[in-house]
C-alpha cells in the first residue's frame, strides 16, 4: 500500500514534516511494510521556505536585516536550483517580531523584505518567490521599494522616512535608483487571499486591527494607501487599486506588482508544482493531509483544500488529520476530502496539546488505519 503523507505545519506547534513524521509512526505500527511518502507543503505562509527547501534539496541563507520596526533581525530564506530565492516576508518583517505593545502599522515596514530580495540578487538569484503571509506592515510594499532603491519624494523633493504614515505625504516616485536586477527577475508572490488594496475589504478595514491598529485608525490608514495608489498610477501607470488579491500583506502583494513587475499566485498551487506533487502522489492508494486548525475557511486556497484537489484527478482519497474541527469544517468535503479526524483524545489544553502533538498525532494515525485494514480485509 502506498501512502503519501502532505500536512501544513501545525502553527505555533510542529514544521509540516514533523507532523508527517509523527503520522508514519502510526501508519507503520498497523502497517509495517506500507510504501510512505513524506512530503512537507505549505500554502505561501508560515513553512513555504522549508518545504521548498526539503522538497528541491535547496539551501537556507541567514542574514541580518531591519525588522518592521527598529531592531535588526536574523531573517532566513532558502534558494532552490541555484538561482531561485524562496523568501518568507515575515522572516523580516512578520507580526511576531514585535512584542504587542510596540505594534504600530502606521510605523511599521517592509524594508526588511526588500533586504531579503536584494542578498538574493547579490547571490544570482533571478527568481524570487515570496510567501507575502504573517506580516506586522501596512505600507503598500513602499519599504520593500525603499531598500530597492525606489525614492518616495515629498513636495519639497526630499525622502520620505519609512512607515505608513508617511505615504499620504509622496508627490514624486523616483524609480531611477532601483535595483536593475530587478528587471531581469520573475518575481512571485504567494497569496490565498483576494483582498484588495483599499476599501472596506482592503488592506487596512480587514487586517490592520490584527496588527495593532485601533478601530479609528482604519479609515486613515486606508486613505493613506488610497493616495499611495494614486501616485502609483498617475507615475508609473499601474493601477494597483484593482488587484485581485493586492490587499495582502499590508499591501505588499501590491507593491511587489507595481515595484519588482511581480505577479501573484495561489501558494498552494504554486508549491505543490513546484515539489512535482502530482508525480509523488501517481498510484498511491492514499493521501494523509492537515493543518492545526481545520474549519470552513479551509477551502480557501489552503494546504488540506490543494491537496484534495491534486489528488481527485487521481481518484485517490483524502483524509485529514487536524488538531481542533471548527465551524463549518464540513465545507472541506465539497473541496474533495473524504474525511476529517481530530489528533486530540481528549479533554486538554492547547499547551498540552502542543507538547504532546507527537503522540496524539501517531496515535490517530494508527486509529485510521486500524479502520482502514477492516475494508482491506
Amino acid at each position: 500500500m502506498k501512502i503519501v503523507i502532505a500536512s501544513d505545519s501545525f502553527k505555533g506547534c510542529c514544521s509540516s514534516l514533523e507532523i508527517g513524521s509523527a503520522i508514519e509512526t502510526g501508519i507503520r505500527r498497523v502497517f509495517p511494510d506500507a510504501d510512505i511518502i513524506t512530503i512537507a507543503v505549505a500554502d505561501g505562509g508560515e513553512g513555504t521556505v522549508d518545504a521548498l527547501v526539503n522538497g528541491r534539496n535547496g539551501v537556507l541563507r541567514t542574514v541580518t536585516v531591519q525588522g518592521p520596526v527598529d531592531d535588526m533581525v536574523e531573517a532566513r530564506y532558502g534558494i532552490i536550483d541555484g538561482t531561485t530565492a524562496i523568501i518568507e516576508m515575515a522572516a523580516a518583517s512578520g507580526l511576531p517580531l514585535i512584542p504587542p505593545e510596540k505594534r504600530n502599522p502606521f510605523f511599521t515596514t517592509s524594508y526588511g523584505t526588500g533586504q531579503l530580495i536584494k542578498d538574493a540578487l547579490d547571490c544570482g538569484c533571478r527568481k524570487i518567490i515570496m510567501g507575502i503571509g504573517g506580516s506586522a506592515t501596512n505600507d503598500g510594499g513602499a519599504g520593500m521599494a525603499q531598500a530597492l532603491g525606489v525614492k518616495f519624494l515629498d513636495s519639497h523633493d526630499r525622502s520620505i522616512d519609512k512607515g505608513a504614515i508617511h505615504l499620504d505625504r509622496i508627490k514624486t516616485i523616483d524609480m531611477s535608483g532601483l535595483d536593475k536586477r530587478i528587471q531581469e527577475c520573475q518575481v512571485i508572490g504567494l497569496c490565498d487571499v483576494t483582498n484588495p488594496l483599499t476599501g472596506k475589504n482592503g488592506a487596512s478595514y480587514i487586517y490592520a486591527q490584527q496588527k495593532g491598529a485601533k478601530e479609528e485608525d482604519l479609515p486613515k490608514l486606508d486613505k493613506i494607501l488610497f493616495s499611495f495608489a494614486r501616485v502609483i498610477e498617475h507615475q508609473l501607470g499601474v493601477d494597483i487599486m484593482s488587484i485581485h488579491g493586492g490587499g495582502a500583506a499590508g499591501g505588499l502583494a501590491a507593491g511587489l506588482v507595481a515595484f519588482c513587475n511581480g505577479s501573484l499566485q495561489k501558494g498552494i498551487d504554486t508549491i505543490l508544482t513546484l515539489v512535482d506533487f502530482d508525480n509523488v502522489i501517481r498510484n498511491a492508494d492514499l493521501v494523509i493531509t492537515g493543518e492545526g486548525a481545520l474549519d470552513g475557511q479551509s477551502v480557501n486556497g489552503k494546504v488540506p483544500a490543494g491537496i484534495a484537489t491534486a489528488a481527485a484527478k487521481y481518484g485517490i482519497p483524502v483524509i485529514a488529520l487536524t488538531g481542533t474541527i471548527g465551524n463549518n469544517a464540513d465545507k472541506v468535503y465539497t473541496a474533495g476530502i473524504t474525511s476529517v479526524m481530530s489528533i486530540v483524545n481528549a479533554p486538554m489544553s492547547l499547551e498540552h496539546a502542543i507538547r504532546s502533538y507527537q503522540p496524539l498525532a501517531a496515535d490517530a494515525s494508527e486509529r485510521l488505519m486500524r479502520i482502514i485494514r477492516i475494508f482491506r480485509k
